[in-house]
């Protein structure tokens, strides 16, 4: 009976959509935090807070992308 490679690994999967997830939420969640002292410091305008999830957005979308060239081995396809 013949291994299966490496990159057949389901646990290998299962980190990599948990890291996306946790990512994303992370980056996300400071985002809001950020907007809401941004928030505060002008004086109360929610505006900051949606500004700041999404950039935190933004980030997080970015930081999936360099996961996903890492977990690819940087193949764009």
């Amino acid at each position: 009976m013949q291994k299966p490679p490496s990159q057949d690994n389901p646990w290998r999967a299962v980190a990599l959509v948990s890291a996306i997830g946790a990512d994303l939420v992370i980056c996300m969640a400071a985002g809001f935090w950020l907007g809401s002292l941004a928030s505060e410091w002008t004086g109360g305008q929610p505006i900051w807070i949606v500004v700041g999830i999404m950039i935190g957005f933004m980030i997080g979308v970015f930081s999936v992308i360099l996961i996903l060239r890492k977990y690819t081995g940087g193949s764009n396809g």
